[in-house]
C-alpha cells in the first residue's frame, strides 16, 4: 500500500479530451499470441514503475506480424486497439514487438497522442551520441523478418551506420525459439532465465567482435531487455532498449517534478 500523500497542486479536475479513466500512464499493444516474459518483458507489467495498460491486437499473433510477408491484415486490429487505449486515457501508446515498426507512421496519424511503436526508434538518436563514425548494433529476434520498411518507417537511413544481428535466426537462441518461433517452440512456450542471459551475452560479444566499429547496442526485442544489463557488464557500451523507450516515453507524457536543494 502507498503511503504517500495526493500532489496537492492537483486542486481541480475536468475531463481531458474524453478520456474515461485518469492516472494512466502507457498503453501497450500486445500480441494475441500466450506466451510468458520475464520482467523486464513488456508484456509483464510488475517490471516497470508507472501505470501499464495492455490492449490485444486481435488476431494479430507473432506469425502475423513478423513472419507474413503481407502484413496488412494486421493493420486494421493494430489501429483498434491503439484507439482504445487512447480513449481509456492512456497517455502515449507503445507495442510489444519491435517489428511493429512497419505500422508506426499509421498508428502515429490515427491516434492523438504521442505512438512508440518499436524501439527501433531510437536508432537515429544513438547514431547522433555515439558519433558520425560509429554504427549501432541493432540485435533483433530474426534478421531475416527486418525489412527496409520496418526501418524507413521509423526515421532510419538505410545508408547510415548500423549491423544487423539475428539473435535466432543468424547466431542461435533456442530458449527464444521456445517462445516465439511458431515452428519450433512447444504447445506450451517456456524459457529458462539463466540460459537466455547465457545466449544474450554470447550473442552480443561476437556481434560487437565482429564489428569492432560498434559503440552501442540496440536491443529490438522485448524478450532481449531483461538481459540488458548483464549484456552491458560484458561488453561494456550503451545499451538501448524498449525500456529505455518507455522510460523516456513516460517522462514526456507525465513529466516529474524535481526537489532538491542550492
Amino acid at each position: 500500500m502507498f503511503c504517500c500523500n495526493r500532489d496537492y497542486e492537483i486542486n481541480h479536475i475536468k475531463t481531458r479530451k474524453n478520456h474515461t479513466c485518469y492516472g494512466m500512464g502507457l498503453g501497450i499493444i500486445v500480441l494475441d499470441d500466450a506466451y510468458p516474459g520475464f520482467p523486464g518483458d513488456l508484456r509483464n507489467a510488475s517490471g516497470f514503475g508507472y501505470p501499464i495498460q495492455y490492449e490485444i491486437a486481435k488476431g494479430v499473433d507473432n506469425y502475423t506480424l513478423v513472419w507474413e510477408e503481407d502484413k496488412s491484415p494486421c493493420r486494421e486490429p493494430i489501429l483498434r486497439a491503439a484507439k482504445k487505449l487512447e480513449s481509456m486515457g492512456c497517455r502515449a501508446i507503445a507495442a510489444e514487438c519491435g517489428y511493429f515498426a512497419y505500422f508506426q507512421k499509421d498508428v502515429a496519424g490515427y491516434i492523438n497522442v504521442p505512438a512508440f511503436m518499436s524501439s527501433l526508434l531510437q536508432v537515429p538518436f544513438i547514431q547522433q551520441v555515439i558519433g558520425p563514425k560509429n554504427s549501432v548494433g541493432i540485435v533483433c529476434a530474426q534478421k531475416r523478418f527486418l525489412t527496409k520498411t520496418h526501418l524507413t518507417n521509423v526515421g532510419i537511413d538505410l545508408n547510415s551506420n548500423y549491423h544487423i544481428a539475428g539473435a535466432q535466426d543468424e547466431y542461435g537462441c533456442p530458449q527464444f525459439d521456445n517462445l516465439w518461433d511458431h515452428e519450433k517452440r512447444p504447445e506450451i512456450p517456456e524459457s529458462y532465465y539463466n540460459e537466455s542471459e547465457k545466449d544474450m551475452i554470447r550473442i552480443c560479444k561476437e556481434f560487437t567482435e565482429k564489428n569492432p566499429d560498434i559503440k552501442a547496442i540496440m536491443l529490438e526485442c522485448t524478450g532481449m531487455q531483461p538481459f540488458a544489463r548483464a549484456i552491458q557488464r560484458e561488453i561494456d557500451m550503451p545499451v538501448f532498449s524498449w525500456g529505455t523507450l518507455l522510460d523516456y516515453a513516460y517522462s514526456v507524457v507525465v513529466h516529474r517534478d524535481y526537489y532538491g536543494h542550492v
